[in-house]
């Protein structure tokens, strides 16, 4: 056994040392979003710095928590709070906890964040659907000797993101009365803001949105075999005629003014898969 599949082994004891629950549905909730699933029937709550092996959220607003427990009717395992590459871990650290909920039996994975809008057309509190990335991470999740018992060497990434369920998800949105978008997904290693002209430049290579997390952990996720939906929140534009300031405290208070729609779109969601 390697390394990376011990310390997944001894976080999933943990864990099922704490509850028999085992999970059909993953989430990882981004910036300013740990509230999406508020109404959710806790099984049991575990602070991330207990679980072996797992990094400790540093970012305002992300608390840092893992809730096992019952969503509409769902077994969910959800991370309020997510890990970054910027914060001074490796991507393996940051992906780590995906890894983890596959193994506790999580074959379906929702995952969220805020991002800033590329595409003109997205305003702040837009949800926009993810259907493809464009990775500009400077590291990558799977770098180095792969674990063939966690998946194939070189993953086919031609359909990461699910077409089934974003269209599930664009009926929910139109029968709630408001639109979701679909676009590409930009990925950076942050924590600076884009400038002028970096905006320009993703906008340029096909980027409708662009955030500092989410893609390494799709890669891994679709290493491991998963389903997955990602859902963004525009929380700033950064393509408008003339560019605005942003600051992360912008950004968590957009994502929480968006929370009530995430939530019913994932929750809704969730029924129909």
């Amino acid at each position: 056994m390697s390394e990376l599949t011990n310390q997944i082994k001894e976080a999933v004891d943990f864990i099922r040392s704490k509850t028999k629950l085992k999970p059909e549905v993953a989430l990882v909730l981004g910036s300013g979003l740990g509230e999406t699933v508020s109404d959710i029937l806790v099984d049991q709550e575990i602070d991330y710095a207990s679980i072996p092996h797992f990094p400790v959220s540093t970012v305002i607003g992300h608390s840092g928590k893992l809730l096992l427990g019952s969503w509409n009717n769902k077994r969910v395992v959800v991370m309020q709070g997510r890990f970054h590459y910027y914060e001074g871990y490796s991507l393996q650290q940051v992906t780590f906890p995906i890894r983890v909920m596959k193994k506790l039996g999580a074959e379906t994975i929702f995952i969220t964040n805020a991002s800033g809008g590329l595409n003109p057309d997205f305003k702040v509190g837009d949800l926009v659907a993810i259907n493809d990335h464009i990775n500009l991470n400077s590291d990558h999740p799977l770098r180095g000797k792969n674990e063939d018992e966690l998946g194939t060497r070189f993953p086919d990434q031609h359909s990461v993101y699910d077409r089934a369920m974003i269209e599930k998800a664009k009926t929910i949105a139109e029968n709630n009365n408001f639109k979701l978008q679909t676009g590409v997904y930009v990925g950076v290693t942050g924590p600076t803001f884009e400038t002028p002209a970096e905006y320009k430049y993703m906008r340029i290579i096909g980027g409708d949105a662009v955030g500092m997390s989410t893609v390494p952990e799709v890669i891994v996720a679709n290493h491991m075999g998963m389903k997955i939906f990602c859902v963004s929140v525009i929380t700033d534009e950064g393509n408008p005629v003339v560019p605005q300031k942003v600051s992360h405290v912008d950004v968590v208070k957009a994502a929480k003014e968006a929370g009530p729609k995430m939530t019913l779109l994932l929750r809704e969601l969730l029924q129909l898969i």
